[in-house]
């Protein structure tokens, strides 16, 4: 924040109908004063329309101040009867004992709607006010806007004692647009300032969002809701928003109309997600949620630091299978494509069933408005079909890919939600995309430490919708070729460089980029000093947060190659490849201890002897050779 004394200008008063605007380059603008009426007569604690009025901010005493009614989306500011473009904002809070603090947070706004549908942000006020003294900070926006304002943090009451406006007539352009921080901004603006309640009452509003150093901006109508089941009882509220056209957001792959807001409440790293799509995308599943930190305003409050992802639906580069209607019914029409969710909250939702087996099942797609009855009981017929019979309906490519995402990440809700997918005319079931890992990387009570535990996280107290615990034991527990094949995908992703080094350094990169987000995110939500959800202790700061994840990681990489009894060996290791192993050629000796391990890196003892023909690698000391028995 940058603190400047008051300027004194020359100033020329121009009437312009219906209000009396202040012109001059750069100078202090005034205006009609706009904004919320009722307020608070402190004296009486009464609703008032004539004590602490909006006018208070306004009137050059700093003795005086406006103090709305309503705790929160109040706000007063000016119409200055046309556009200007903003150059500075001042502020001094209310003179009492909580009024130095009552403006962190506080954003000030342009737009050229009266109803500030349309309205983008100028400047947030990140440090306490001095009461007694006019603060000042520049304003980096080109936009031209008629009408301003300041809108009062959070259960704040608005409470200012004077605003001050600075700036020049003019158009503008959106060259270069105001964000909050270093990350892109998106602002939600809802029609008549309702605020979402619930996951089904979508809200009519006008999106913005900002990025790329402020000079690109997206701005469409569309609508905005509640999301999400456990997370929607947190202070800090998921979203779901919805442009009403298909949209292209930031650098997502997905051109599509619904996007998430993930509120990470509980992840005092704000990051988890964001890794653990990271380790999605480096074990190859066929496809993995897009995701962004973002700074996120709604209708010109502060709400934190949330992550963009995708709605996990279907969709080019989203759930790629076929989309049913209606009209389905028979055929290869029916056999998809459906798109279902194994589901603790399953029996929420409208179109859902419980396996044979014990396993909730909701239907995302067809959707509950669109599904006949002939296709729900041709998925539940088939998804129990699958159930008995894995190894002929389920595709093990991605299930066990999907199994080790969980594992790595310690993520205690693995089984908890389970998308799954099944295309037309295909007898398999795929699994994926991975979801929902607030509560991984050791930030679960329940479960913390993790990287203690002998067995498999899922089997040492995860959460397990239904009976998917025995499910998932009947594939990576009970069924040798599947414990091999997990093996052979954990190779695949180790030989293409996955280690604890490069996901340090993925995890420092994110804590880099969210430096400056975060410190807004825990000013608006003090908890890092609180235990909330499930988090296992209170580290104190956010660098200690992260530093918890950074530890995990290097031990978690180490306990899954011990679990998975894999010892990682380069393939460029290779030095010799010959059919008698006991040749002179060979650069080992065999009279020597070494070690022997299959192509997959699974430990096969210390003699090749009674070994079935095949390729393995033989280590001794740091060398390691290629031998074809």
């Amino acid at each position: 924040m940058n603190t400047f004394h008051i300027r004194h200008h020359i100033i020329v008063f121009l009437l312009l109908a219906p209000v009396l605007t202040v012109v001059a380059d750069d100078g202090k603008l005034t205006g009609t004063v706009i904004g919320t009426t009722e307020t608070v007569d402190y004296a009486t604690s009464r609703k008032t329309t004539t004590v602490n009025t909006r006018e208070m901010a306004f009137d050059g005493d700093l003795n005086t101040f406006f103090a709305s009614w309503e705790r929160s989306y109040t706000w007063t500011g000016l119409d200055l009867g046309s556009k200007h473009v903003i150059t500075k904002v001042g502020w001094s809070p209310r003179n009492d004992g909580q009024g130095e603090g009552r403006v962190v947070l506080g954003v000030f706004e342009g737009a050229n709607r009266e109803d500030f549908m349309d309205a983008l942000p100028l400047y947030i006020i990140k440090e306490k006010g001095t009461i007694g003294v006019i603060s000042h900070a520049e304003v980096n926006c080109s936009a031209g806007f008629r009408y301003v304002r300041y809108v009062g943090p959070s259960d704040a009451r608005c409470n200012i004692a004077e605003l001050e406006f600075y700036g020049h007539p003019g158009e503008g352009d959106n060259s270069r647009l105001s964000r909050l921080t270093n990350l892109p901004l998106v602002s939600i603006h809802t029609l008549d300032g309702r605020i979402p309640f619930d996951k089904k009452t979508e809200i009519s509003s006008l999106i913005s969002i900002i990025s790329d150093d402020g000079v690109d901006v997206l701005s469409m109508p569309g609508g905005v809701r509640e999301r999400g089941n456990y997370s929607r009882t947190f202070p800090k509220k998921p979203y779901r928003i919805k442009f009403d056209k298909k949209q292209h957001v930031l650098d997502a792959p997905a051109k599509a109309k619904k996007w998430t807001l993930i509120n990470n409440y509980g992840d005092k790293t704000l990051m988890r997600n964001l890794l653990a799509f990271e380790l999605s995308r480096r074990m190859g599943m066929p496809y993995t949620p897009y995701g962004r930190a973002v700074d996120v305003l709604l209708n010109g409050e502060y709400k934190g630091c949330y992550q963009l992802c995708d709605q996990v639906c279907v969709g080019k580069n989203r759930v790629e299978i076929t989309e049913m209607t209606p009209r389905d019914v028979s055929g290869i029409a029916l056999t998809g494509g459906y798109f279902f969710e194994i589901d603790a909250y399953a029996d929420q939702e409208m179109k859902w069933f419980q396996s044979s087996q014990g396993n909730p099942v909701t239907i995302k797609s067809p959707d509950e408005d669109s599904i006949t009855t002939v296709q729900f009981n041709y998925i539940k017929n088939y998804f129990n079909k699958m159930e008995s019979q894995w190894k002929n309906y389920l595709d093990l490519n991605t299930f066990l890919r999907h199994f080790l995402v969980g594992e790595l990440s310690g993520n205690t809700d693995t089984y908890w939600s389970v998308f799954m997918y099944k295309e037309r005319d295909d007898d398999v079931t795929y699994t994926g995309p991975v979801w929902d890992f607030d509560l991984a990387f050791d930030n679960d009570n329940r479960t913390f430490p993790v990287n203690s535990k002998s067995d498999y996280i899922y089997r040492s107290g995860g959460s397990c919708t239904g009976r998917m615990r025995n499910f998932v034991d009947r594939i990576v527990i009970s069924d040798a070729s599947a414990r091999a094949r997990l093996v052979e995908i954990w190779d695949e992703a180790r030989q293409a460089g996955l280690n604890k080094e490069s996901l340090i350094a993925y995890i420092d990169s994110m804590e880099v980029e969210l430096a400056q987000s975060q410190e807004l995110n825990f000013l608006r939500w003090p908890i890092m000093q609180t235990r909330v959800h499930q988090n296992p202790r209170t580290w104190g700061t956010y660098a200690k947060e992260v530093q918890n994840v950074r530890r995990f990681m290097g031990e978690r990489m180490d306990w899954m190659d011990k679990r998975l009894g894999y010892t990682f060996i380069p393939n460029a290791i290779a030095e010799v490849s010959i059919d008698d192993h006991s040749s002179s050629d060979v650069s080992l000796d065999f009279s020597k201890p070494y070690e022997v391990f299959t192509l997959s890196g699974i430990a096969c003892g210390h003699s090749l002897e009674g070994l079935r023909h095949g390729t393995y690698i033989v280590r001794q000391g740091g060398k390691g050779v290629l031998i074809r028995k």
